[in-house]
């Protein structure tokens, strides 16, 4: 059972702080994971764009886009199960988000799930 605790949880949540940090400011250390999505930013965004036609990228409150890009490179560079994705990133989102945040993250990689 996932807790608190648990180090894959505490991993994303370290790296959706980073990506919301780098959102504001050029960082000087940032997690292996979040260099690897600072790549694939142009396609991650896109994809982003694409799911949610009605919130443009650069209006969408920094922590749901910064746990957007990761659970998006999740699903698409790594090797993690949809599911467990889409689960972690809403608990991310309960967690760190706006109070519609959760329903926003489930319906927009509920949308890019289902085009796969």
């Amino acid at each position: 059972m996932k807790t608190a605790k648990d180090p894959r949880h505490v991993y994303r949540k370290n790296a959706v702080k980073a990506l919301f940090a780098e959102s504001f400011a050029k960082q000087k250390r940032l997690p292996e994971i979040v260099v690897r999505i600072k790549t694939k930013l142009k396609v991650i965004d896109e994809i982003i764009k694409n799911s949610a036609p009605a919130w443009p990228v650069n209006n969408l409150n920094r922590i749901d886009l910064a746990i957007l890009r990761l659970a998006i490179y999740e699903l698409k560079y790594d090797k993690i199960p949809p599911k467990v994705v889409i689960d972690e990133a809403v608990e991310l989102a309960k967690e760190y988000g706006s109070e519609n945040s959760p329903s926003f993250i489930n319906g927009v990689l509920g949308t890019i799930y289902k085009e796969e």
